[in-house]
């Protein structure tokens, strides 16, 4: 808006039309006191401290109802597994003795085995014996069925109460996550409204709309996944170990022995793709850049044949970023099949060690099953707290800039006890007025100007002499280093800075209108106007006419960057709704700049309209459409340096009138 301001345009960060999210092995973004950023985050959860606790609790249980399974499970198999050796055991015994033969009630096996012949025995496997000699042999072993029913519906009940425990737990920390997401997004919304405009010289609009989006997305996907993620991550190591322990030390020791391998390829990969995304990242910016840039300034790129040399550019930057993400994406995707190449090493070495205890009577087949799931189970734990570490850095830096944003120095706060103007005059003056939208660079430094009530004052003077600047400060965009400016004798400080702005209707040369039906952009500054009242501002501002030719009329809706309509329908647009406002004061920032001339005369008359009896403030770089005002300020290098109608200025042959006199030489030449 100014043309004095020194705006510094941030770095963009990677994105754009080809950008997307960063895979597995992806560069982290860590935040500069994660410590710092961790205790402010946690003052938004602190009123739901209950409900994550709840959570918590809720995970816990959940996990630990996860983790008991497979050793239940493994009873049921080892119950099994025993009822079938006793049946085939049983069968052995019998077959050694008479057909026919009815052993008395209580004899066990080892009654018998000492009755029986040697011959006989050598025919019954060892491990079957063990089981023989504890048999009651007067009646036929079966199958428990009853036991094994009631361990499955154990089971069943277990994994029911683990699924709404961690459903409970999920529909928990959503709730709260969307209550500090919203949160989050008020605070910066309110935030916004505080802020001087010198902030958004400093940083692009996209720079302040990527906190408000990505960063507190970010955030919220982390608190609502990952929170919940760390406890039951930790909670399942920590039982899973407890579990393998208590099935057998030996196989969770190999099983742990084989953890290191892991890691050290895992360390190997990432350290490689490392490289290779941050280069995937950098081309991905200039690519976008380019692409951008190309894209908004395409008509000057083909007006002077710069397609050839675009083309060769973006194949240039495309082939750079094809080769950085082949071999990322390569060296990633590596890192699931070592992952499960190790892993099966791991049941390899566990179906070799477990089956060698198992024929030496040290461990059953059950634990043996139960202790492959605890296997499969630990890996996926252990990776996700590595990876809930790399999004927790992440995180981190999100929150940060959220913090970084809403810890900025805002506008100065408004009086304890604002003036409110119930009658206007528009009597403004300015006494002795510094100001600079940098400290070390005074743009405005000693302005003094009276303006009479219902003057039509023109400010005039070449680019970055304060034109606009001042304008600024009269809205109190910007605020004042010293000396004041009063309205109707009032110092605009001792107002409410919506009051100050409600006082003027404001036609700028750079057009603004929002996604909406015409008749909304034409009522933005006054809702209740009336049909009547709209109609008649639009023909005044000449509106009317060419509205009523487009399809559905004042009902049209205009598309995101109005260009459905011509740059000259735009302006006439927001100058009808600068008349629809009615406010006693008005800025007129060359307003006819973008409309023809037979339009500009049309625009002008209604503006004289307009503007009787009202104080009026035009911005003018051409300086015929100035002739009529009752006050022409020429400023220079943030100074006032002529005062005087358009005849007493050219009178005095000074700044102004070495002006005017250049730009009709530029027109007649």
């Amino acid at each position: 808006m100014s043309e004095e301001n020194n705006i510094q345009t941030p770095k963009r960060r990677p994105g754009g039309p080809f950008g997307g999210p960063m895979m597995a092995g992806g560069p982290v973004e860590k935040a500069k006191d994660f410590k710092g950023t961790l205790k402010s985050l946690a003052k938004y959860l602190k009123p739901f401290w209950f409900r994550i606790v709840l959570v918590f609790i809720f995970a816990i249980a959940s996990t630990v109802f996860a983790i008991v399974s497979p050793k239940i499970l493994g009873q049921a198999t080892n119950l099994i597994v025993d009822d079938y050796v006793n049946i085939k055991a049983y069968e052995q015994i019998m077959a050694q003795l008479p057909a026919g033969t009815k052993l008395p009630k209580g004899t066990t096996g080892a009654d018998l085995i000492k009755k029986m012949p040697p011959q006989g025995l050598e025919k019954i496997p060892q491990d079957k014996l063990s089981k023989i000699k504890t048999l009651d042999l007067s009646k036929r072993p079966t199958f428990h069925f009853e036991s094994i029913r009631n361990i499955i519906l154990l089971l069943i009940g277990l994994y029911i109460l683990s699924a709404i425990f961690s459903y409970i737990q999920g529909w928990i920390m959503t709730n709260v996550t969307q209550k500090v997401t919203f949160q989050f997004r008020r605070d910066i919304s309110e935030k916004i409204n505080r802020m001087p405009l010198s902030y958004f010289d400093k940083n692009t609009y996209g720079e302040v709309l990527s906190r408000v989006t990505n960063d507190v997305d970010t955030v919220s996907q982390t608190l609502n996944q990952s929170l919940s993620q760390i406890v039951t991550s930790v909670v399942m190591i920590i039982g899973i170990a407890i579990m393998m322990l208590s099935i057998s030390w030996l196989l969770t020791l190999v099983t742990l022995l084989i953890l290191p391998l892991s890691f050290i390829l895992m360390t190997l990969i990432m350290k490689k793709s490392q490289v290779q995304f941050v280069k995937q990242q950098k081309e991905l910016g200039a690519l976008n850049g380019h692409v951008e840039e190309m894209y908004a300034g395409h008509t000057v790129m083909r007006v002077f044949n710069g397609e050839k040399a675009s083309v060769e550019k973006f194949n240039n930057i495309n082939s750079k970023l094809y080769h950085s993400a082949w071999k990322s994406q390569f060296l990633s995707g590596m890192m699931f099949p070592i992952m499960t190449f190790v892993g099966n090493l791991g049941y390899v070495a566990v179906a070799v060690v477990g089956g060698w205890q198992a024929i030496n009577g040290k461990i059953q087949i059950g634990d043996i099953q139960a202790f492959f799931q605890y296997v499969q189970q630990f890996n996926q734990p252990i990776a996700q707290t590595a990876n809930i570490a790399n999004v927790m850095q992440s995180t981190a830096a999100a929150a940060e800039r959220v913090f970084d944003f809403l810890g900025e120095k805002e506008q100065p706060k408004e009086a304890k006890n604002p003036v409110v103007l119930a009658k206007i005059k528009g009597e403004i003056e300015f006494n002795r007025v510094k100001f600079g939208y940098n400290p070390k660079r005074t743009i405005i430094k000693n302005l003094s100007a009276k303006i009479e009530p219902g003057h039509r004052i023109a400010i005039v003077g070449p680019t970055g002499a304060g034109k606009t600047t001042l304008v600024n400060l009269l809205m109190r965009f910007y605020e004042i280093e010293s000396g004041t400016i009063t309205i109707d004798g009032v110092d605009i400080r001792q107002m409410k800075r919506a009051d100050v702005r409600s006082l003027f209707g404001m036609v700028l040369q750079d057009t603004w209108l929002f996604n909406g039906s015409i008749r909304e952009n034409i009522t933005y500054g006054n809702q209740d106007a009336s049909e009547e009242e709209i109609i008649k501002t639009a023909k005044e501002a000449h509106v009317d006419h060419f509205v009523r030719s487009l399809p559905d009329g004042y009902d049209m809706q205009l598309n995101e960057e109005a260009n459905n309509i011509s740059q000259g329908e735009k302006q006439l647009l927001t100058i009808a709704r600068a008349m629809l406002a009615k406010t006693p004061m008005l800025i007129l920032d060359e307003a006819t700049s973008s409309v023809d001339t037979r339009t500009e005369v049309l625009i002008q008359k209604a503006m004289d309209n307009l503007m009787k009896g009202k104080t009026s403030f035009v911005i003018a770089h051409r300086l015929s459409t100035i002739r009529d005002a009752n006050l022409i300020l020429v400023m220079k290098d943030g100074d006032v340096v002529e005062q005087g109608t358009h005849k007493e200025l050219l009178a005095e042959k000074g700044f102004y009138a070495s002006l005017y006199n250049s730009q009709f030489a530029l027109m007649e030449s």
